[in-house]
């Protein structure tokens, strides 16, 4: 069935490719708000996708392969989006005044909070591969294939990423060291 749109669109149908787009957009914008980490650079970078998308389309040589297609074209276009904003961009750090306590009600919550922090640390290749493999469920070979690298780095560059995304939720659990008369601990 979608293969069936898509040769429409293809073909110039503005309808094929609006339903195309429609059924796509919440994924692709809920990939981008996770690789980019800011709601209105995700919306830019969906937007260029689907921009480049209709403009490219018929270069698509497998109407099969869309979705994975599609999802090279996010990557692309958020990594477009991280590098432009990098040059304008400083994130000032602030650390907890108190930790909390893990055994009350909220420690899913500072889970999720830890996480959130691990996870931005990484940089945006590292975000992608994270976001394709384990937040929308592809299976690496279409991961790979949707950043356009072979499979054998897919796995690498995924290991290294969730081990820096270790090393810092590692380092956010251990203790800070306390001033003492103006030295440290």
């Amino acid at each position: 069935m979608q293969q069936e749109v898509v040769e429409r669109a293809r073909r110039g149908d503005h309808d094929a490719f609006a339903a195309l787009a429609a059924a796509a957009i919440f994924r692709l914008d809920a990939a981008a708000r996770l690789i980019l980490r800011d709601p209105d650079q995700a919306k830019d970078a969906v937007q260029e996708t689907l921009v480049r998308a209709w403009r490219d389309l018929p270069t698509l040589r497998s109407p099969a392969r869309f979705d994975a297609w599609l999802h090279r074209l996010l990557y692309r276009a958020c990594i477009d989006e991280a590098r432009r904003l990098r040059r304008h961009r400083f994130d000032v750090d602030l650390t907890p005044i108190d930790h909390p306590d893990l055994d009350d009600a909220n420690a899913v919550m500072v889970d999720r909070d830890q996480l959130e922090r691990g996870f931005s640390r990484l940089g945006p290749e590292a975000r992608a591969l994270i976001v394709l493999h384990h937040y929308l469920d592809l299976p690496l070979p279409e991961v790979a294939f949707a950043l356009g690298i072979p499979l054998g780095t897919a796995k690498s560059r995924l290991h290294r990423a969730l081990q820096a995304m270790r090393a810092a939720l590692d380092a956010d659990a251990r203790p800070r060291a306390q001033l003492g008369e103006g030295r440290l601990a």
